[in-house]
């Protein structure tokens, strides 16, 4: 009888140790290969070269599981809304929309900026930059990654609730595993799932195919309304107004990634601002109705425009520059009546769409996987 008793407390505490192995955990995942491939990134001819650790950051593993989270709703607090909702790569990665709505059915307060090409908005940042939003609020692709899904707004949900999601996911854990090498799906965080988003934003890029970068190799000639246009943009002919553009949108990424009061809001003080922008973010109070200088590729394909998109037609812009915009202490010193005529305002036009590039997709790495 006892030593009956002796076995079956021996067998107990067998059970008890087989449960407490982490083998037999159910969220063990090292039993899947980890062999992570360099992603082969193309850089647009006449773009910038990006940074070897970035470049050397990126893996097949990393940008499909970026891919797939991007497009899946699943980061939504009611599964309806992905980061592709208000950035689809047919419409240039925007919504076309003055400002989005979130999935409680908000309006926002923004447009939806691009994500094309925006890599390099962290990357190469000037005096004044530190990183990604209308006004700057994140240093880099990894945090602006996290907000969206936090944002009241926007996703309305919260990152611990996204966490069990994909851990209870059918494939997710694994690819997870095989971008990251974790080894249980409790290591899944939200760090990581941004890490993945961030690459995939990264191999979205543009402009190398744009009628623009083709002539500066050489390839093809400007029509004359489209070369009128470039030289009343970078002020190349002493014999036209300079349309000061490129100031703001300095080539080759059409953008001089910085923050401009560029007077398109009537205000008694800097304090009267709406909303502050950049001056929101730093509380400068000269910072006050700055917002970031979007990159001017595929800009045909974004409207509307501006932060808030009070303009619907890229002629709407063009008219409010040759203007001169309202008067602000801060407002940018090159915006300024630039008597535009008519036909020149037409040939500004002709030039903005040489800047369209849409061969991105033709890569399916870029498009949805469902």
């Amino acid at each position: 009888m006892i030593n009956s008793i002796k076995w079956l407390i021996a067998f107990f505490i067998l059970i008890i140790s087989c449960n407490d192995d982490p083998k037999t955990d159910p969220g063990d995942l090292s039993h899947i290969a980890y062999a992570p491939e360099p992603y082969p990134l193309t850089i647009p001819v006449g773009l910038p070269k990006l940074p070897d650790s970035l470049v050397n950051s990126l893996t097949r593993e990393g940008v499909q599981l970026g891919r797939h989270l991007f497009y899946d709703p699943i980061l939504s607090s009611d599964s309806t809304m992905s980061c592709s909702s208000c950035h689809n790569p047919h419409k240039a990665f925007t919504d076309n929309l003055p400002v989005s709505t979130g999935v409680t059915g908000m309006a926002g307060n923004r447009s939806a900026m691009t994500v094309l090409n925006t890599v390099y908005f962290n990357i190469y940042a000037g005096h004044n930059n530190t990183g990604l939003f209308w006004d700057g609020r994140v240093p880099d692709l990894k945090a602006q990654a996290i907000e969206p899904v936090q944002n009241p707004i926007e996703m309305h949900e919260v990152w611990p609730n996204v966490v069990e999601k994909l851990k209870r996911h059918s494939t997710y854990p694994e690819m997870f595993r095989k971008s990251f090498g974790i080894t249980s799906k409790n290591q899944i965080t939200k760090e990581l799932a941004a890490n993945a988003i961030a690459q995939f934003e990264s191999i979205i890029l543009t402009g190398g195919n744009s009628i623009f970068q083709r002539v500066q190799r050489g390839e093809l000639f400007f029509e004359a309304d489209q070369q009128e246009g470039s030289d009343l943009y970078f002020n190349r002919d002493l014999l036209i107004p300079d349309a000061q553009c490129f100031h703001c949108h300095a080539a080759p990424l059409m953008t001089a990634n910085d923050f401009f009061n560029n007077g398109i809001d009537s205000i008694k003080s800097l304090d009267d601002f709406k909303d502050k922008g950049r001056g929101g973010v730093t509380n400068i109070r000269f910072d006050n109705g700055k917002f970031k200088a979007p990159s001017l590729y595929n800009i045909v394909l974004t409207a509307p425009y501006m932060h808030d998109g009070r303009f619907k037609t890229l002629e709407e812009v063009i008219d409010h520059y040759n203007s001169g915009g309202h008067s602000a202490e801060n407002k940018n010193p090159f915006i300024q009546p630039l008597g535009l005529n008519n036909r020149q305002k037409k040939s500004l036009l002709a030039f903005l769409k040489t800047l369209t590039d849409t061969t991105y997709l033709e890569n399916p790495d870029v498009l949805s996987p469902f």
